[in-house]
């Protein structure tokens, strides 16, 4: 359950040692943080920017978008680092995303979108009623509409973003249906 690290010369658990594949035990010979400091002492050399490593306690790993410390039970894990977790926090992955995700899908940013929700007061444009958090756009032009609840901006998507299904939808509520009107044996007139 522990090696001997060969820089070192420390018995550490296997956890400490990163994997190596070609290795006979699949483990590095060097412990993770002689590894960290041989890797940063070559970048070093070469003439490449380091950035210096920030002192922690166990269980944490300091978050470099906010300057913050936060406990492992905040990053999300990944295999090939060094010390097995995210190099962003959950914060901060999470932001990244919603940036991303408006930028990619809508072609604007946050402080667009936000922009749109202040000048409608934060409230859908269709029902004032709930709070305006879905970005509407046309499917066939990817322009961006406005901000919409989840009801209404679900609904135009279900009625295929066609004015005219709207508005034959708004006459039925208003109590006239849409029934074809008999004129003539065998024609019909239909409703405007």
């Amino acid at each position: 359950m522990v090696k001997r690290c060969s820089r070192c010369r420390e018995s550490r658990p296997r956890a400490a040692f990163a994997g190596n594949r070609a290795a006979g035990d699949g483990l590095r010979a060097h412990c993770r943080e002689c590894w960290a400091e041989y890797h940063q002492a070559r970048q070093v050399a070469k003439g490449k920017n380091v950035r210096p490593g920030a002192e922690t306690p166990d269980g944490h790993k300091f978050c470099r978008s906010r300057s913050e410390i936060e406990p492992h039970s905040k990053w999300h894990r990944n295999a090939t680092a060094t010390d097995g977790l995210s190099a962003s926090c959950k914060t901060c992955r999470a932001t990244k995303g919603r940036a991303g995700h408006s930028k990619r899908r809508y072609g604007i940013t946050e402080a667009e979108r936000d922009e749109m929700i202040a000048s409608q007061m934060g409230l859908c444009v269709i029902c004032p009623k709930a709070p305006a958090v879905h970005v509407d756009h046309c499917h066939e032009t990817g322009r961006v509409r406005g901000v919409l609840c989840f009801n209404c901006n679900s609904a135009i998507g279900k009625l295929g973003d066609d004015p005219d299904a709207v508005r034959r939808a708004a006459a039925y509520l208003e109590g006239s249906s849409w029934k074809p009107t008999l004129v003539a044996p065998g024609v019909y007139r239909l409703p405007s």
